[in-house]
């Protein structure tokens, strides 16, 4: 039976998502998410399994899995499955009072509030909507960061006439300074429900009428932060990602530029241009070598975790080659628009690094995008930026 099992298991996609190990009867044994789900269900059938999921492994007749498009989707579908099949082992995993749930009182202007299972207890259910249970606090903690950033609450005392914090930096929607009306507030509030409740599709539906701007932020929700919360070993490491491109009109005012993301988030305040000083007209290729050589001597800029070129297997290898000649050790991933934007990667890359971009492809996709405009607008407004 087992043997079976792990047939099945290595027909399972590299994808992000959720998986359910069945017993013979069909019910539930256990339910988890996976970055990865090949990677993360193989690993139940290592040698150093503990005593209660080589237990499980043992019943489990079947696998059963669902994609996900994004890592917080699987979070909140392992939540919601859990909470449909309160799977036996999941259950012994912990002990059932430090489970994690997310708690919206119904008031006029609720917040989100994290508890714990034995906190439960101090919170009425009709007063308030419960979600969970999520099997990290942390997790859910940065989950909760990220959709806050499309549907923003406060934190803050309402009408308090200063601003605070977050309202600054865009995750308070303004009630602290009362810019935000009770009926849009509830919106906003709403719209979380729906999104913690697993009716996406529901919502974007919902979006694309009422807020056009907002369904596309959704859509292309970026939440490569989550990725580093799972265990995906040494790429674990990655924060910074540096994305590069080179533009011109006809030859003329050349232009290399540099996008910065932090935490797979744009950080416009450390794009930077470059001028093309001796690189041929015409010649992107050498254009990019001398871009990747004068970035890396300000040793003032912190390193990439990884670094990102718009181009394919000419460009990847030419400038694998720059980076060995300047002996940095970096990740290098390419992306080649004319084969419909496949990731490209030097000969010899890891495994667990093609992993990760498949992953993070959207995000990938944006710093090549977002290179490709700064460079662009700046070449087109001939801008004399030296670095």
């Amino acid at each position: 039976m087992k043997q079976r099992v792990l047939e099945q298991v290595k027909k399972l996609p590299l994808s992000s998502g959720v998986y359910m190990f069945l017993d013979k009867k069909g019910r539930v044994l256990y339910v988890g998410r996976a970055v990865s789900l090949k990677k993360r269900a193989i690993n139940y059938f290592s040698k150093n399994l503990e005593p209660r999921l080589k237990e499980m492994v043992g019943l489990a007749k079947k696998i059963k899995y669902r994609k996900t498009e994004t890592i917080l989707e699987a979070i909140i579908l392992e939540a919601n499955l859990i909470k449909k099949h309160w799977p036996k082992y999941n259950v012994r995993e912990k002990d059932n009072r430090s489970f994690v749930y997310l708690i919206i009182p119904k008031t006029d202007y609720p917040r989100p509030i994290i508890v714990r299972q034995r906190e439960l207890q101090k919170i009425f259910p009709a007063k308030s909507r419960i979600f969970g249970p999520y099997q990290s606090f942390s997790l859910l903690k940065s989950a909760l960061r990220i959709i806050r950033r499309i549907f923003p609450y406060s934190t803050c005392r309402p009408f308090s006439g200063k601003p605070c914090f977050d309202e600054q930096i865009g995750l308070c929607p303004g009630l602290c300074l009362g810019r935000i009306s009770k009926k849009d507030y509830q919106r906003n509030i709403k719209n979380i429900r729906l999104l913690l409740s697993g009716q996406k599709k529901r919502l974007l539906k919902k979006l694309e009428k009422e807020n056009p701007e907002k369904a596309k932020s959704l859509k292309y929700l970026q939440d490569v932060s989550l990725i580093f919360k799972e265990d995906i070993g040494s790429m674990s490491k990655i924060n910074r990602l540096e994305g590069y491109d080179i533009s011109h009109l006809t030859g003329q005012e050349p232009i290399g530029a540099m996008a910065v993301f932090i935490n797979g988030q744009a950080d416009k305040s450390q794009y930077r241009l470059f001028k093309i000083k001796e690189a041929p007209k015409n010649d992107d290729l050498r254009a990019l070598a001398e871009v990747i050589e004068r970035r890396f001597k300000h040793l003032e800029w912190p390193k990439p975790d990884l670094i990102l070129i718009d181009g394919g297997r000419p460009q990847i290898n030419y400038i694998f080659q720059i980076l060995k000649n300047l002996r940095l050790n970096i990740p290098l991933i390419g992306i080649s628009k004319f084969k419909k934007d496949q990731l490209v990667f030097p000969s010899k890359t890891k495994k667990s690094l093609k992993e990760l971009a498949q992953n993070i492809k959207g995000t990938l996709l944006r710093a090549r995008n977002e290179a490709h405009r700064f460079s662009l607008k700046a070449s087109r407004s001939q801008r004399k930026i030296k670095y």
